[in-house]
């Protein structure tokens, strides 16, 4: 099967594209490398996949029509795994353009290119963040979601809202994924594994907001890796069953679906820490700080809607996802 994967030198990215070449699919990545964290991160990520004869790549931005719309008359992809995004709650607070072009504008030509080369299916990278202040746990994908309170979470559940008017509009299938902090060997610079991992063993305090009173659904890589091609092969059917007087908000008459995917056992930031402090064999300096704008108490998601679509388990408890990660970032 010919997959397109965008973001595919990011961490989500680059561990699905190198799943799919090894079921034996033809992968075609596109990524813009840009500098939100440093593209020689992405450059590795991208290495072993390219000596794969069935992985493709072109470097290019998805907020540029053109060049989406040649992609797709080129390539004929069969389905779109849709990955890249300007991540980053706070980024998004002094940089909101970047979010505006990549998550907003370059969306849409996707979705136009969907339309005018039909694809079976559009799965796209939703985010935790779009329950914003709703305090309902665990987050279930029933639950409306309508007072994010970061730009970057508004600009994902914008993502859901402009899939379904396509899903409605032209019987594209559409699936969103929900997903919940992702951690791992080769993850994000900019996010709190690698980030506490470094200021561990170089002996620096680390800042924990909210008074270390946060939670995370913090989830392995391999997991998500997993869960995302299982809702990439299941394509969805209309909701006949779907009701205009109560709407459902995961599902709809047209051919559409909204998931969470994480591991459902959210886990006190603090404990995160302690397990970092274990497999890392040495003691975190903390420092306790207010919460920062944009930022959400906890995270907890329902899977159950992914588990009975696709058998969706989460096997990788945190303390051995930690571990993993951390004899990783020790060999570095």
């Amino acid at each position: 099967m010919k997959i397109l994967v965008t973001g595919a030198a990011g961490f989500i990215g680059a561990a699905c594209s190198k799943a799919l070449l090894q079921q034996g699919h033809e992968v075609l990545g596109i990524d813009n490398l840009n500098h939100y964290y440093d593209p020689a991160i992405k450059g590795a990520r991208l290495v072993p996949l390219l000596t794969h004869p069935n992985f493709y790549f072109e470097k290019m931005d998805i907020a540029e029509k053109a060049k989406v719309d040649e992609v797709f008359l080129d390539f004929q992809p069969e389905h779109l795994l849709h990955l890249a995004a300007q991540a980053g709650v706070r980024y998004s607070l002094d940089n909101p353009e970047a979010y505006v072009n990549s998550n907003l504008v370059g969306f849409c030509h996707l979705l136009e290119a969907c339309r005018h080369h039909p694809v079976k299916h559009f799965v796209f990278a939703s985010s935790s963040s779009v329950y914003g202040a709703n305090e309902n746990f665990p987050y279930k994908t029933e639950q409306h979601t309508d007072h994010p309170v970061s730009l970057y979470a508004a600009t994902k559940k914008s993502n859901e809202m402009l899939a379904h008017s396509y899903s409605h509009l032209y019987a594209l299938p559409t699936t969103g994924l929900r997903f919940f902090t992702v951690y791992g060997p080769q993850g994000r610079p900019d996010m709190a594994p690698i980030r506490f991992a470094q200021r561990i063993m170089r002996g620096e305090t680390i800042p924990v907001y909210n008074q270390g009173n946060h939670k995370r659904d913090f989830t392995y890589i391999d997991d998500i890796v997993a869960g995302t091609l299982a809702a990439l092969m299941h394509i969805p059917q209309a909701d006949n069953k779907w009701d205009s007087a109560n709407p459902n908000p995961e599902s709809s008459k047209a051919p559409y679906r909204i998931y969470n995917i994480g591991r459902g056992q959210p886990m006190d930031l603090m404990k995160f820490i302690e397990l970092l402090e274990k497999h890392l064999g040495r003691k975190a300096e903390i420092q306790l700080l207010p919460k920062q704008p944009g930022d959400v108490d906890a995270t907890w998601a329902d899977v159950t809607p992914l588990q009975q679509a696709t058998d969706y388990r989460p096997k990788v408890s945190l303390d051995e996802g930690i571990e993993r990660f951390a004899k990783w970032f020790l060999s570095q």
